[in-house]
């Protein structure tokens, strides 16, 4: 049974990050993917230069209308990332209301791009857009610490208070909530992130539970771009396979990130060589080269069961 994916998400024309980063890895696990790209840039933002164009709401409405005349508007999951428009944001979410009217099944997956590192890096305006109406539509949602505290309007200062931040995110909707990175205290020590995930299971006698997990991230010292749209994608990937298992999924997740990102930093001081730090174009995600990591990956963490 073929899945289909609309992903609206940023294209550049070199490097790794948006649709590039989320359609190859994809397409590698037997999905069919529909890209609509809402920017169009010649590279990611972090290069000393960058040129290209910006979709509208209303260009993204004759996209869809497009689709739509054709009769080939139905897909079983929906990725979403960064949008740094309002309009083009509510546009996104009509667009999605009609699809789940369409198919009840469909799956969409948000990473509700805001900022990080307690810094907002989208207009304030879309905060209220994410909270209020696309987030309730959301079936699995990937915030990072901040953005997860930017939609609950609660701190996080301990595992306690992240597990009570993900229980208020399911009540805004998504049945999946994993907290892709915290500034949380790592068991195995400071070269590890923190990241946490929790799924609303309805078991066999209709009675709801909840499986929580933490994982453990090795840190890599660089700046990646791109990583947080892999990371959404291969959710997406490996909840649709494995739709009862949070744990294999998440553990499956990170493992395809640590490989792609293992082997970018290997490939970047390569090239970089001795003592010079990799410049951004040296730093883009080694992808391709990665294939058979994404299709299966070595598990190199273990998810803990809270």
């Amino acid at each position: 049974m073929e899945c289909r994916v609309l992903s609206i998400q940023s294209h550049v024309v070199r490097g790794y990050v948006g649709n590039k980063s989320a359609s190859f890895p994809l397409q590698v696990l037997g999905f069919e993917v529909d890209s609509i790209n809402s920017v169009q840039f010649s590279n990611h933002t972090g290069y000393a230069h960058w040129k290209g164009q910006v979709l509208t709401a209303e260009e993204l409405n004759v996209l869809y209308e497009g689709i739509k005349l054709n009769k080939v508007n139905q897909y079983d999951c929906i990725l979403t990332g960064y949008s740094r428009d309002m309009s083009f944001l509510e546009m996104v979410v009509d667009i999605i209301q009609e699809l789940k009217a369409a198919n009840p099944s469909l799956v969409y997956v948000c990473d509700p791009v805001m900022g990080d590192h307690g810094a907002m890096y989208v207009p304030e305006n879309l905060l209220p857009v994410y909270r209020d109406k696309v987030v309730p539509l959301a079936d699995i949602l990937t915030p990072n610490q901040f953005e997860a505290e930017l939609l609950t309007g609660r701190k996080i200062r301990t595992e306690k208070d992240a597990v009570e931040v993900m229980d208020l995110l399911h009540q805004m909707g998504p049945d999946t909530v994993v907290l892709t990175s915290t500034d949380l205290p790592s068991r195995n020590g400071d070269q590890f992130l923190v990241a946490l995930g929790s799924k609303k299971i309805v078991k066999d006698d209709g009675t709801n539970t909840c499986q929580k997990i933490c994982i453990d991230i090795p840190k890599i010292d660089a700046v990646f771009v791109g990583t947080g749209d892999l990371f959404s994608a291969m959710l997406l990937a490996w909840t649709h396979k494995h739709p009862k298992d949070l744990k294999t999924a998440c553990e499956k997740t990170v493992s395809v990130m640590h490989h792609v990102i293992q082997r970018t930093i290997n490939y970047a001081n390569e090239v970089a060589g001795p003592g010079n730090r990799p410049s951004p174009a040296q730093l883009e995600l080694r992808m391709v080269q990665s294939k058979a990591d994404i299709e299966n990956p070595t598990i190199v963490v273990e998810a803990r069961v809270l």
